[in-house]
Order: structure tokens, then C-alpha cells, then sequence
């Protein structure tokens, strides 16, 4: 089913792989970082795909000398679930989490990472105004319940934070399932931050939430939709919170989230954030895990990095 790597290779398993800018930004990073020969393939699976299309691929990467290693993308959760007996070693926030973004092997074991956790803080860290929950009092929003909304919750309800966490936490989904797994992940935080589960199936119902929500407020597109799936979670009749935050985790696709936030981003006076920021932490966590190699998060070589990819991602889009 897959063909055999002749040279080292890293994975990127998810949905529409070769319309992300990885493809491009990817050969320049190896040449920068000094990677020597080595490429990336895609691995892409429909959404929520049979286990064993997952299994075939976790055993194909684990038993062949040039498969390095993996980033997973939108099949984290899923991925795990059906592979968890493959892998030899899980970090904490895999087990945690109950997902996986990284594959990567060291001394003849399969490790499974999940950089989320990490990748989300620094995202968020580089727009969010400093002390802002402390300050406003502000409440969180994410629509989606997959492993990336888990992520930035767990982040944003760590107890380190002090007393700079949002008032509350609203997750909406439109699967019943996901939710549950959620609130079951948070339950294991012992977290002071009150979280509501909202099962959402249609627009409207999250448009409701929206409207309710503090001035503020951030508001999270942690679907897919926009990249994975066309349109939006909201409809167009949403209203976002006075001075508050929208950040979608996309930075490529119809991005329909962006376009509603963008039409009140004055009258709300909205800061409006892609995925493009947490695409650089993301990938660059896990090549380092697959490379074994190290890669700052902050300073003149990460900014180098986010730098190669943006002149790529610009030359892709041309």
C-alpha cells in the first residue's frame, strides 16, 4: 500500500496534504537547519477513516528504516485510538490528551508525542494582550471538541496562570461524543475554571452563544471547517464581543470564520488571528522530535524559520 522510503522521510498524516504550504516550506527548513537529503510525503485519510487505514500507516512508519517519523493533523484523537498498542513510549500530555500530533522513533522505539498543548501557549501568547483575563474578566469560546480544543483549554485552565484565566470556558460541538470525551479530559485537571459543554448541531445554536458572551471574549474556530470541510460553524448573523478576540486555527481553505470575524472587526473592534503562527510552532516542535534535533520556540532562529516559511508560503500561493 505504501511505497518503500529510500531516503529519510517524514509523514505528514491529515486530510488535503498537498495544499498545505508544509509541501514548499518544508525542503527550505531541512536546507536551513541542515537536514542533509531527506523530503516529506502527505498521508491523507477522510475524516473519522476506518482504524486499520491508521494502523497500516503507524505500522508502515514504525518498520521502515526511512520513515522518521510523523506530524498528524485533524486524525489525532482517531489516529491514537486505534494505534495506542503500537506505539512503545506516549509523553504525558498523549496519555492525558488521548491524542497524538508527533511520531517520531529513538533507540528502536515508536514515540507518540502530542505538541498541542505546547504549540496552542505559544500561539496564544504571541497575540493575546498580556494579564488580559485578569484584567477583563473575559470568557473563551471554542467551537469544536477535537484534540486541538483540548488543547488550548488545557492551556488556558492551568493553574500556573493564577488568577489570569478566562471567567469561563464554552466548548460547543456538534457530536454528543466529543463533548463527553472533553469534559472527561477536563475532569483529570482538578481546574478552578468553570467549563460548559454545549452541543451545538447547527449554526444557530452557537450563534447564541456568541451573542451572550463578555466584552472581551475569545472566540476559537477549532472545527477544521474553513480548511478540512468548507463554511463555518457560525452563520453569518453572529455577533462577536465588544474588543474581543477571534482566532481560527486555519490559515489556508475558504476560511469563512476570518471573513465573518473581518466584517465587524471595527464596529467590534475585534484582533482577528490565523493559524499561521501556530502552523510554525506545530510542525517545528515535531521535526525536532523526528530529526532529533533542537528548535528554540523564541529568538533569532525561530524567527529565521518563521521567516523561510512565510517567503514560501507567499511563492506557494503565486
Amino acid at each position: 500500500m505504501y511505497q518503500k522510503a529510500i531516503k529519510p522521510t517524514m509523514y505528514f498524516i491529515g486530510v488535503t496534504t498537498s495544499k498545505s504550504s508544509i509541501m514548499k516550506v518544508f525542503p527550505a527548513w531541512a536546507e536551513y537547519l541542515g537536514l542533509g537529503t531527506c523530503e516529506i510525503k502527505g498521508i491523507d485519510f477522510m475524516l473519522h477513516d476506518e482504524p486499520q487505514k491508521y494502523r497500516d500507516a503507524v505500522e508502515f512508519i514504525k518498520n521502515e528504516p526511512f520513515s522518521l517519523g510523523a506530524l498528524v493533523t485533524t486524525h489525532k484523537i482517531d489516529l491514537l485510538k486505534a494505534c495506542r498498542d503500537q506505539f512503545d513510549v506516549l509523553d504525558e500530555y498523549a496519555g492525558l490528551m488521548g491524542e497524538i500530533s508527533s511520531i517520531s522513533k529513538r533507540d528502536g522505539k515508536l514515540y507518540g508525542h502530542a505538541k498541542d498543548p505546547i504549540s496552542s501557549g505559544l500561539s496564544l501568547k504571541a497575540f493575546i494582550p498580556e494579564n488580559h483575563w485578569e484584567k477583563t474578566g473575559a470568557e473563551v469560546f471554542i467551537l469544536g471538541a477535537g484534540g486541538s480544543a483540548i488543547a488550548i483549554s488545557w492551556y488556558l485552565m492551568k493553574k500556573e496562570h493564577g488568577e489570569n484565566r478566562p471567567s469561563k470556558i464554552i466548548v460547543a460541538n456538534r457530536s454528543i461524543p466529543r463533548l463527553e470525551e472533553v469534559k472527561t479530559i477536563h475532569a483529570q485537571l482538578n481546574t478552578a475554571v468553570y467549563v460548559e459543554y454545549i452541543h451545538a448541531p447547527s449554526p444557530d445554536i452557537s450563534d447564541n452563544i456568541m451573542n451572550r458572551l463578555k466584552p472581551g471574549s475569545l472566540v476559537i474556530n477549532a472545527t477544521g471547517m474553513g480548511k478540512d470541510a468548507p463554511g463555518s460553524p457560525l452563520s453569518y448573523n453572529a455577533k462577536f464581543p465588544e474588543n474581543g478576540l477571534a482566532w481560527d486555527f486555519n490559515y489556508r481553505g475558504d476560511l469563512v470564520f476570518l471573513e465573518q470575524a473581518r466584517k465587524q472587526q471595527i464596529e467590534k473592534n475585534l484582533t482577528i488571528e490565523d493559524g499561521w503562527v501556530y502552523f510554525i510552532h506545530g510542525w517545528t516542535s515535531v521535526i525536532s522530535e523526528v530529526f532529533h534535533i533542537e528548535i528554540p520556540t523564541s529568538g533569532m532562529k525561530f524567527d529565521k524559520l518563521s521567516e523561510i516559511a512565510s517567503e514560501q508560503k507567499n511563492n506557494y500561493r503565486m
